[in-house]
């Protein structure tokens, strides 16, 4: 082999390092995109009125998932509801369980505040979106 097929044969093996490096490293980025782990992409918050179900649901003093909607609702009084997006603010995951008053983003751990939204663990740094919500005729209505 000449010293010119062998240094053109060295640029090629380069060149698919790099191409299998950069492939690997767009991987890793879409481990933590927004599509994943049922977060899909869609918006945070709902853009029209979402019907959860029955307001009793949700716990005085507690708060209650609605992974399928992305919404997590507390109740710290009888009648007064608060809600949040339940899509974690950090990489869009959803999150998957309320625990002790935290909600759970089972991606990469970010934990909030169910009744104020505002992270407690990261990664994440931005609260969770708050989203109006009301009883009407003993069912939440959310958006």
């Amino acid at each position: 082999m000449s010293a010119s097929q062998s240094a053109a044969r060295r640029t090629v093996l380069k060149g698919a390092a790099a191409l299998a490096g950069a492939v690997g490293a767009g991987a890793a980025l879409t481990a933590c995109s927004t599509e994943s782990k049922s977060g899909n992409g869609g918006p945070a918050v709902p853009a029209e009125p979402v019907e959860l179900g029955a307001a009793a649901e949700v716990p005085v003093g507690g708060a209650k998932l609605y992974r399928e909607k992305k919404l997590i609702v507390s109740c710290q009084e009888a009648g007064q509801y608060k809600a949040f997006s339940a899509q974690c603010t950090h990489a869009g995951c959803v999150l998957d369980k309320i625990v002790k008053g935290e909600g759970n983003c089972p991606c990469h751990g970010s934990r909030f505040d169910v009744t104020t939204g505002k992270v407690l663990q990261g990664p994440a740094t931005d609260p969770l979106p708050e989203v109006p919500v009301r009883a009407e005729g003993g069912k939440l209505i959310a958006g």
